[in-house]
């Protein structure tokens, strides 16, 4: 008899699978405050994200702000609303979409007014302000695609931290199993055809049943091909 299989038991919810919030550092948003100056208290690292983060102080209260390249302990950076037009932001100077000049670096950005930031938050991404009208922002993506913005949406000035994070090899395989094993990924994957037939479609000696699947099938079976415009060979 067959057993169900992984994506099935991973989407049942069982404890084993579930993502380790209990372990998040904090949920990411701005200030509440528009006009002020922070300190960087520290820079620390979330197991919900790679990107490090900002301790900051302002006005006697600790704040969590996603951290920005070039920004080290005690360095201080604004929230504004307003900035001068003759003067560039320095990196890490969270404003209006509005008041963010013409092709300067722009990360976590505002989908709407006050929503906390929602774009562009992994690390040494950043986005570039295109153009501007009275009534939306344009925004080039990292993805190369522009998107338009509310004008009072914020975002922060540069680039987000820990860019070249991914560039130290984990050497280990070990190293690679604790580190999904923090964000509870599936490591090691396994290929289906070399699973026994109890545990997949595809397992067993031979492949043994057809790759494409309707759209409408049942969670076992939607796997594969799934609702496939053509299949074999493209001529």
């Amino acid at each position: 008899m067959g057993t169900p299989i992984i994506c099935q038991r991973r989407g049942k919810g069982s404890l084993t699978y579930k993502a380790r919030s209990h372990a998040f550092l904090t949920k990411l948003k701005y200030p509440d405050l528009k006009d002020g100056v922070a300190i960087v208290e520290d820079i620390v690292t979330d197991k919900a994200r790679g990107a490090p983060l900002l301790i900051v102080k302002l006005e006697n209260k600790k704040h969590y702000v996603l951290a920005c390249e070039g920004l080290s302990t005690k360095d201080t950076f604004e929230l504004k609303q307003k900035q001068n037009p003759k003067q560039k932001p320095p990196a890490g100077t969270i404003l209006p979409l509005s008041q963010i000049p013409e092709g300067m670096p722009v990360f976590n950005i505002e989908v709407r007014p006050n929503d906390g930031g929602k774009l562009i938050r992994g690390c040494g991404t950043f986005g570039l302000v295109v153009s501007r009208d009275k009534n939306k922002i344009i925004v080039k993506m990292p993805s190369k695609k522009q998107k338009s913005f509310d004008p009072n949406c914020r975002a922060i000035v540069g680039v987000v931290a820990g860019g070249k994070r991914t560039a130290k090899p984990l050497v280990k395989a070990g190293n690679k199993y604790h580190k999904m094993k923090a964000k509870s990924k599936k490591y090691p994957r396994i290929s289906p055809t070399n699973m026994n037939a109890r545990d997949h479609k595809y397992g067993g000696q031979n492949f043994g049943k057809q790759k494409t699947v309707s759209r409408n099938a049942p969670p076992g079976r939607k796997i594969g091909s799934i609702a496939a415009r053509r299949s074999g060979k493209k001529r």
